[in-house]
């Protein structure tokens, strides 16, 4: 039995004596999240190194796709902390700072990669749907990185305060880091958090359906372009529309949901210890879920960049060949 670091209350007005039976996490995140360092961290920097090797070809897709990567290496880097942490049942002994930066690196990864997704699908769906566009037309490479710094601009404001908001604490006489916020400023940090998600998440992906419902009524018109190159293209953004999909349905979708109603509960008065201590388990329990979008997002993109996918079989089959020639 552990009292719940992220689950307390306001003094006044939630029960002051709630304890929680958390040994799941235990259980649950050090493997998953060993899990995501050992595949996300490998995935993401062949991403970048494979990017960079190719800067001369380098596409507007492929702008936004090293900067996600760059946001899912960043967070991976993070996990070892974490990984420790929850397997010394919640005891974080790596000071102030560091809780506050894991937990900005968590939520800035998270809607880093949201924006980037969608910069992603907005640009796909401009080169199907509206190839002779200007912005398709005449907006490059640095339009993109353009484009890239208001995103990183942008995800920054939004979770800024997450860092504030997070902070070490004592509970049953060990230090713990706080995910959301510290008991006594839970009701102040439920605006936050619901503005974080509607901006952060909502926003972004009603825009990212909009993009592919047009893109997939412009696929299944009949009247469109036909030929070999012309239905490369459609399955390329077939290919990218269901990852991208399933990339929202797995990661972000469970965990926004769980989130949301966890601030609700824990932010309304009388609430028994059973309902929030199941509220509790459910959102920490989609954490993995939203930390698996450092490994979806590589396999996005070795999953819908043809050129890059069999870069890696012919670099393994070079280095294979030189270790057969230096062992004879």
């Amino acid at each position: 039995m552990e009292l719940d670091n992220g689950t307390d209350q306001d003094v006044g007005s939630l029960p002051s004596n709630c304890i929680y039976r958390e040994n799941f996490k235990r259980l649950l995140l050090p493997p998953v999240y060993s899990v995501v360092l050992a595949t996300g961290l490998p995935l993401n920097v062949c991403v970048i190194a494979q990017i960079c090797m190719s800067r001369r070809a380098l596409t507007r897709t492929a702008v936004y796709t090293l900067n996600l990567a760059l946001a899912d290496l960043l967070y991976t880097c993070s996990l070892p902390l974490l990984i420790y942490n929850y397997a010394s049942g919640d005891h974080w002994p790596f000071g102030d700072f560091a809780c506050r930066l894991v937990r900005f690196l968590f939520y800035a990864n998270l809607h880093g990669s949201i924006l980037f997704l969608t910069c992603i699908s907005f640009q796909r769906y401009l080169g199907i749907c509206h190839p002779l566009a200007l912005w398709h037309k005449h907006g490059g490479r640095w339009a993109a990185w353009l484009v890239c710094g208001a995103v990183w601009l942008a995800v920054t404001a939004q979770c800024l305060p997450t860092a504030v908001f997070a902070t070490t604490g004592i509970q049953r006489n060990r230090t713990v880091c706080y995910d959301l916020s510290a008991p006594a400023l839970a009701t102040h940090y439920m605006p936050y958090g619901i503005a974080l998600t509607v901006v952060g998440f909502l926003l972004p992906f009603a825009f990212l359906l909009a993009c592919y419902y047009r893109l997939a009524s412009h696929l299944c018109r009949q009247d469109g372009p036909i030929g070999p190159v012309a239905q490369e293209r459609r399955s390329k953004a077939a290919r990218m529309a269901v990852v991208v999909a399933a990339t929202f349905a797995l990661s972000f979708l469970p965990f926004h949901i769980t989130k949301t109603a966890y601030l609700a509960i824990r932010s309304t008065s009388g609430v028994p210890c059973p309902t929030l201590e199941t509220f509790a388990a459910v959102y920490k329990g989609t954490r993995p879920f939203a930390s698996f979008n450092s490994v979806l997002d590589p396999i996005l993109f070795y999953f819908t960049q043809k050129k890059f996918r069999h870069r890696p079989h012919k670099l393994m089959r070079k280095l294979t060949v030189k270790w057969q020639r230096q062992g004879r």
